[in-house]
């Protein structure tokens, strides 16, 4: 981890008893409720640094502050056996009810995602996007043009990255299969497989539990341990317990299901059931959960892209809220942030290839018989100079026939916007160096 171990909070009752105890402190909260801002949630290590309202001290202002949150309790327990809960302020709910209304249940998807003609496109690049950041936040180290041909042409992996990246995006497509299945210690030990075969050191622990004698922490290369897990012997129970709560039999109060799904992802985390991998499935029960709750567009969004460009706040997150008496609120707050820029570059992402679909229906016009599939071919060719496509790999980005895929790319050779050539016995199709000029022709 790159984050640092945040501040302590001092103990409440020690801070009750400095300020005359609760009687005396309800005209502090009175006070907070006039000072208080909707679109933060401070954690004591980022309140002790700022002025606090009206001449309090930083103790009375974070006691006010922590006096105010009201506690909703999960089944999670820490590994002393207390309880995580999580507080509903009003910038978390903000939040939730943009997701609602951006990715919700009842909201109508993008034509994009929707036409049958452009939904496999998107959705294998969803998944790509995915697969590949999950793997790259886990240390693996091949560049994106080389793993989505990889993908593409279903060719086998060469190194221990490349096994990683195939074996997410297996995963993804395996949760979407599994999206309507209820959560069992089963079905977790399969995705944990799934994510990690082929790339452990001891080949026997994908899809397996620690051991006892099998203990981590999670801690950084100067050796500072910002985590010990729960030990090897309450696992199977602590997993049990996991998929209750993921399949809503606990708690028995309403839980919101982005809420759930949030709090799961961080659960599977918290408790490091596995030897390695258990950022890769805990990320995978996030998109089960999406999913299985009815968020669809969830299949076209890839939260891994967006946490990896800032590690930083997303390792922070979880020692913020098991600092901070196991509050999770700190962690929902900073992955409802993820989720909506997630959302956002989906939104960004659909409006730029629409533009680009756009232009280069203008650059094709009197071109008279070009199927959405080469259309698709060509905008990705405009980007890729030299970039070779053999029949198998047009094929599995469409889904189409081997001979459907094969005609598609010889008529473009025939029109001189592909090259056809050999590698070996295979049929390749080449990007000509000059396309933009060939289509402007």
């Amino acid at each position: 981890m790159a984050a640092r171990l945040p501040r302590r909070p001092p103990p409440i009752q020690e801070l009750l008893e400095r300020c005359g105890g609760l009687q005396e402190t309800q005209p502090l909260l009175t006070l907070l409720a006039s000072e208080a801002a909707a679109d933060r949630y401070l954690h004591w290590d980022e309140l002790r640094h700022r002025t606090p309202p009206q001449g309090l001290s930083h103790e009375q202002w974070w006691l006010a502050e922590k006096l105010s949150r009201r506690p909703t309790t999960l089944p999670l327990r820490a590994c002393d056996g207390q309880a995580f809960w999580f507080s509903q302020p009003p910038v978390l709910l903000q939040g939730l009810h943009q997701i609602d209304r951006q990715a919700g249940a009842s909201v109508v998807a993008p034509q994009a995602v929707t036409t049958r003609s452009t939904r496999a496109r998107y959705l294998l690049s969803s998944l790509m996007e995915e697969a590949i950041t999950s793997s790259q936040m886990e240390g693996a180290a091949t560049t994106r043009d080389v793993a989505k041909a990889m993908i593409r042409s279903r060719r086998p992996p060469r190194d221990r990255s490349e096994r990683m990246i195939l074996n997410n995006f297996l995963t993804m497509q395996r949760i979407r299969e599994l999206r309507t299945q209820p959560l069992t210690p089963q079905l977790v030990l399969e995705l944990h497989r799934l994510v990690s075969e082929g790339t452990l050191d001891e080949p026997a622990e994908a899809g397996r539990l620690r051991l006892p004698g099998k203990e981590v922490v999670v801690d950084d290369a100067y050796g500072t341990v910002f985590h010990v897990p729960p030990p090897a012997e309450e696992l199977p129970g602590r997993l049990e317990e996991l998929c209750r709560f993921a399949n809503g039999e606990t708690p028995k109060v309403f839980i919101h299901p982005v809420v759930r799904a949030i709090a799961l992802h961080f659960w599977l985390a918290y408790d490091h059931p596995f030897c390695d991998g258990n950022g890769r499935t805990a990320r995978a029960l996030f998109y089960w959960a999406m999913l299985h709750q009815g968020y669809g567009l969830f299949a076209f969004i890839s939260i891994s892209s967006v946490i990896n460009r800032a590690r930083g706040q997303y390792e922070r997150s979880f020692l913020l809220s098991e600092s901070d008496d196991n509050d999770l609120t700190y962690f929902l707050l900073a992955q409802v942030k993820v989720i909506q820029q997630a959302i956002a570059s989906l939104d960004a992402y659909l409006e730029r290839k629409a533009t680009e679909v756009g232009t280069l229906q203008e650059r094709l016009e009197g071109m008279e018989g070009l199927n959405h599939r080469q259309l698709a071919l060509l905008r990705h060719a405009l980007r890729h100079s030299g970039f070779r496509y053999s029949v198998l790999s047009h094929q599995n980005s469409h889904g189409v026939s081997h001979q459907t895929a094969r005609s598609d790319l010889q008529k473009l050779a025939a029109r001189g916007l592909l090259v056809a050539g050999k590698d070996g016995r295979r049929e390749i199709f080449r990007v000509p160096e000059d396309l933009a000029q060939r289509l402007k022709s």
